[in-house]
């Protein structure tokens, strides 16, 4: 999708401020996600699912008051397709 393409939406806002930054798209990175969880810990089969999906899955425990989460990490081109497609 070209940047003049990205929908008016918050991922879309986001790709925007990256192409104003001069961010380089052409680029292969490792790219964090963080997911919550309605309950923690996460359920076995889910943190399962997501150590066969993802590059690196990282189990942040609760701690100091704040709520534990999943870290994971995809290595390539930051694109609307696939920050979107992850987030699904």
């Amino acid at each position: 999708m070209q940047p003049t393409n990205w929908p008016s939406d918050a991922d879309g806002d986001v790709m925007r401020r990256l192409a104003s930054s001069g961010f380089d798209f052409a680029k292969t990175y490792d790219i964090d996600f963080n997911v919550d969880f309605e309950e923690w810990p996460p359920a076995k089969p889910a943190l399962s699912w997501m150590s066969d999906h993802f590059t690196s899955v990282v189990i942040h425990d609760p701690e100091d008051g704040s709520r534990g989460y999943v870290r994971l990490v995809v290595r390539g081109k930051v694109t609307y397709e696939l920050v979107t497609a992850v987030q699904q």
